[in-house]
């Protein structure tokens, strides 16, 4: 029987090149997002794929919206730290006050499976070797401290016939069809292509990445995955845990073989105050689900390498659509 998903979010970095894949899947697929960057790179085409301009603020268009739905993936919020600085109530009434109000909403519409994305940087800063699941919660930023805060929101409405299942990815990384220029490796690699020089905040911080393609594979997963392994479960799900100096080496060898004519490419090191640092353990969701990450920190190097090539990715410094703060700002969200 064809799946129906509901993806808050979809029209998002992860979202862009999730929504594709369910839909060759054979889910139905309704995208409910408030399509700040636009909606040109979803395939729209696809009879399958509903597009839904709209606010999960918006508890009445979402109540309309979740009738009929079989799953639904939240990926919807204001995303990284920065954002927060332009408007904390634009980001407390996305990311914390509107999250509990869906949760009811979904159970109410008879949703059987919600997934939620909620993300590494829950912890902070830790200098455990290995941060698994039941470590403390040490939010440096509002947007740390709301996802951790809609965890629990979740897990008090789920019973036998609402299954909620928890995942926090590390920071993301590679191409997508939505890009997002403004996360680590992605920054970096951006660094390299276009000015020959990398510059590194902070360096020493421990930051573990995530392919956006094994993102992509989790979320698939957690929508099938059997409900007696993924009820009320929190799953880390992260690959390569480097510092940020170490992802800039690993920068520099692979964009000067993609483009020996820019090497050397230089590093230059300035201080910051983004002090996240922590080494996520992943063992859980292999242990318990068989998942683990396939794609490294160097493909989605190669894959953006790629798309510059292939002029996927014009005017990357001064097009905002790249850059979630620049385009919140420009569109003066609220």
């Amino acid at each position: 029987m064809t799946k129906n998903a509901l993806v808050t979010g979809g029209a998002g970095y992860c979202g862009s090149l999730l929504v594709p894949q369910l839909l060759a899947e054979g889910y139905n697929v309704t995208v409910y997002d408030l399509l700040y960057f636009g909606d040109s790179f979803l395939p729209k085409d696809n009879p399958r794929l509903k597009v839904v301009p709209g606010d999960i603020r918006d508890v009445a268009k979402l109540t309309s919206v979740l009738q009929n739905q079989d799953v639904v993936l939240s990926l919807a919020c204001i995303s990284n730290d920065a954002s927060f600085e332009l408007d904390e109530s634009l980001s407390t009434t996305i990311n914390l006050d509107a999250f509990e109000p869906m949760v009811v909403a979904a159970k109410k519409a008879g949703v059987k499976r919600f997934v939620y994305a909620s993300s590494s940087s829950v912890y902070g800063v830790s200098d455990k070797p290995n941060v698994t699941e039941d470590h403390p919660l040490v939010p440096l930023t509002l947007y740390n401290r709301y996802k951790g805060e809609c965890e629990p929101l979740l897990l008090e409405h789920t019973d036998d016939r609402f299954v909620g299942v928890i995942f926090r990815p590390a920071t993301v990384c590679g191409y997508a069809p939505r890009l997002r220029l403004d996360l680590s490796v992605n920054i970096l690699t951006n660094h390299a292509v276009t000015n020959n020089k990398i510059t590194v905040f902070g360096g020493s911080q421990l930051r573990p990445n995530l392919h956006v393609q094994d993102y992509a594979d989790l979320c698939k997963l957690l929508l099938v995955a059997p409900t007696e392994k993924i009820a009320n479960q929190i799953f880390n799900c992260g690959y390569q845990n480097m510092s940020i100096m170490e992802i800039a080496h690993m920068v520099k060898k692979v964009v000067e073989q993609e483009f020996p004519q820019k090497a050397p490419i230089d590093i230059v090191t300035t201080p910051t105050d983004d002090n996240r640092s922590y080494h996520i353990n992943s063992d859980k969701i292999k242990k318990t689900l068989g998942f683990a990450p396939k794609h490294t920190i160097e493909e989605a190097v190669r894959d953006l390498c790629r798309a510059f090539r292939d002029g996927k990715i014009p005017n990357s410094f001064s097009d905002d659509r790249f850059y979630n703060v620049r385009t919140l700002k420009k569109l003066k969200a609220a």
